[in-house]
């Protein structure tokens, strides 16, 4: 198979409030920005907010597809949970620290760490 995945979005409510979010979350600027679709680039992957309202379309919030987010420590991973709703507590899954946190929109995204003994 000779495919990648390169990219994903996340549907926003609130495009203003969810790149601020973003931009505290990520530690850097959004990179391409406007009212409809706003990206981040996360390390060459392409992190995309989509205002689906502003485009008449009907979306159902859920949690059964997570973005993910790696951090290379677990006191990294403990600080970016920092004051956020969490919905799946710290855990230790195998070799990783795992954990779930609502964002500014009502998205749940995972967020791990590699387990260091």
């Amino acid at each position: 198979m000779n495919c990648k995945i390169t990219s994903l979005y996340i549907c926003v409510k609130d495009m203003e409030r969810a790149v601020k979010f973003y931009e505290v979350f990520f530690a850097c600027p959004v990179t391409e920005r406007d009212e409809i679709y706003s990206v981040f680039d996360i390390g060459g992957f392409r992190y995309g907010l989509f205002a689906y309202q502003k485009m008449h379309e009907e979306h159902e919030f859920g949690s059964n597809c997570l973005p993910s987010v790696s951090f290379e420590s677990v006191d990294e991973l403990k600080a970016k949970l920092v004051g956020k709703e969490i919905c799946f507590p710290l855990t230790r899954i195998k070799n990783n620290w795992v954990a779930e946190f609502v964002d500014s929109e009502g998205n749940h995204v995972e967020v791990t760490a590699p387990v260091k003994d």
